[in-house]
């Protein structure tokens, strides 16, 4: 299987979550190679900065400013792409959210936003972009960030119900295979399921606890550059190949 990036270059990617963590660093590894990203989020402050530091680099990166819970602003996201930069041919739903809370003694509008943000926005934007694939017959790619919680719940306390919503992104990546293939598509759709990883989500978040914090400095854990790697694999292969799920663990992962 020979690997290349060459049929993406100068192609437009959508990156959720492209402020900071995996997000950023799945922009720096498609900028570099050569796509026109868009990477969204509400603090596009930190994405601008971003565009003018990989302005050197092959492709070229734009931030536009989203609240993912807000059907209408994914909406005009994909609406500003399409006038001003072209047809979507790539899709990275990477925008994750995560309380720690316990599930028996949970917050119900915090519930909302996790399935918000880690459900229906990426629904949102995966009907969005293959809409526009299928009506202009492009073979693209819709990946989402899912995790190892998305096909097992780990003993980790109070993850309420970021389990139950990253379960779901499984379930939707196989119905989504399953679609694409009764309608003749060509466009691929693949699941990539971290471990731990270094973000504001895990060991950099501002309010850990002391407990979730000794966990984790107890745990083997990613960088962020290598499920950017992992998106850089699956995006590499060739048009006959698709990576239906990729699991990446550090070495030494408990789960």
């Amino acid at each position: 299987m020979v690997l290349s990036m060459v049929r993406w270059v100068g192609k437009v990617a959508i990156v959720t979550g492209a402020s900071s963590g995996i997000g950023a660093a799945i922009v720096d590894a498609l900028v570099e190679n050569g796509l026109i990203v868009v990477g969204i989020a509400r603090r596009t402050e930190l994405i601008e900065k971003r565009a003018k530091e990989l302005s050197d680099k092959k492709g070229k990166l734009y931030a536009f400013k989203v609240d993912l819970t807000r059907e209408d602003e994914i909406l005009s996201a994909f609406k500003w792409v399409e006038d001003n930069l072209g047809h979507v041919h790539v899709l990275i739903n990477n925008a994750g959210f995560l309380s720690e809370e316990l599930l028996s003694e949970g917050n119900t509008d915090t519930w909302k936003r996790g399935f918000n943000i880690n459900v229906i926005a990426p629904c949102i934007a995966t009907r969005e972009a293959v809409k526009i694939m299928r009506k202009h017959d492009i073979k693209g790619h819709i990946i989402h960030i899912n995790s190892i919680a998305g096909h097992k719940v780990s003993p980790l306390p109070k993850t309420n119900v970021y389990p139950a919503t990253k379960h779901a992104i499984t379930a939707l990546t196989e119905t989504l295979r399953q679609e694409l293939n009764t309608l003749g598509s060509k466009i691929k759709v693949t699941s990539i399921s971290p471990g731990l990883v270094v973000s504001e989500m895990t060991v950099l978040r501002k309010d850990i606890s002391e407990e979730r914090k000794k966990i984790f400095e107890a745990r083997p854990i990613l960088k962020s550059e290598d499920i950017a790697d992992g998106v850089v694999y699956v995006l590499s292969t060739p048009e006959h190949v698709q990576v239906h799920e990729l699991t990446i663990k550090p070495v030494g992962e408990p789960y």
